[in-house]
């Protein structure tokens, strides 16, 4: 497992990370055992938020029943869980009150005494930068939350809570797959009159978090759109999966591990969420953490997935 700086700090974290957001239904077992296979795989990071599950705070609670921690154990991994999204609503709530309320729910339901890294959960229309500030300082100095960062944010909005916020942000979560990837293809098309050359996120966000040392976090890899279904094996992507069955052949790995390169060799080095509860879908996923894809093999999958390679 290939391992990549967290943001601007000098904490290396591995370059894919397991995400929990499914596993409400999951038996005591099924998340041992997929956790088991996370571990496994050298994927020490798992990936939470406060709305996942049926009710508030649900996967986090299932995850902490299953797992039992000692200390010791829970000191072995790296914890993020997301804050911001009142999904009854449904709106965004980036409040020194809603912030703070639900990093108290998010230890209580892991069972622990911090979390490692908070980011915020989509942007907030209505959002102040000094109350996200304040909410930043006293978990902090709690010792409640050891880093910050954000999720689904252009440049200007991280810019904004930069005005205010102290501490670096240290990853931005963002929806990317071999087809759906506006943050990498845009760049590919641009100075050109195509509907992939518009600038969609306010300024670059991929080139922007290189510049600031922000790490870009992948979600929904494997994902062909917002939600949308998978891509690998779907048949209005023959030609994709075509190119990634050779290359898998190629590299004597499961197609997902192909699919997890792709992302894992941009030289951002981001890190990829798995949104899986199999754990051989993690096992494969996790053998493409450093898969050395060449140039005409990133750029192959790059075409056969739709996008313009003038």
């Amino acid at each position: 497992m290939r391992t990549v700086l967290l943001g601007p700090t000098d904490v290396l974290v591995p370059n894919v990370v397991a995400g929990m957001m499914r596993i409400t239904d999951k038996s005591d077992d099924e998340i041992r055992a997929l956790v088991s296979a996370a571990r496994e795989a050298d994927i020490d990071f798992f990936d939470h938020a406060d709305i996942y599950g049926n009710e508030p705070h649900h996967c986090e609670r299932r995850f902490a029943e299953a797992l039992l921690l000692s200390p010791a154990e829970r000191a072995e991994i790296t914890i993020q869980t997301k804050a911001g999204i009142v999904k009854d609503g449904p709106y965004f709530d980036f409040s020194y009150e809603h912030l703070v309320r639900s990093v108290e729910g998010s230890l209580k339901a892991l069972r622990t005494d911090y979390i490692d890294i908070l980011l915020l959960h989509r942007p907030d229309a209505l959002v102040e930068p000094e109350e996200v500030a304040r909410a930043f300082e006293d978990l902090e100095a709690a010792g409640k939350v050891r880093a910050f960062g954000v999720s689904n944010h252009t440049p200007r909005q991280i810019d904004l809570l930069r005005t205010a916020v102290r501490q670096p942000l240290v990853a931005n979560q963002l929806q990317l797959s071999i087809p759906h990837s506006p943050i990498v293809a845009q760049g590919l098309a641009a100075n050109m009159d195509i509907d992939q050359s518009v600038t969609r996120d306010a300024g670059g966000i991929l080139d922007y978090c290189r510049v600031h040392g922000i790490t870009v976090q992948a979600w929904s890899p494997f994902q062909a759109g917002f939600f949308t279904g998978v891509f690998l094996g779907a048949p209005e992507y023959a030609e994709l999966n075509a190119v990634i069955d050779e290359l898998a052949a190629t590299y004597d790995v499961p197609p997902i591990a192909i699919a997890t390169a792709w992302i894992t060799r941009h030289p951002a080095g981001m890190q990829v969420v798995l949104g899986t509860t199999t754990p051989e879908r993690v096992t494969g996923a996790a053998q493409g953490s450093d898969i050395p894809l060449t140039r005409p093999e990133w750029y192959a999958l790059t075409r056969a997935a739709g996008h313009r390679v003038p």
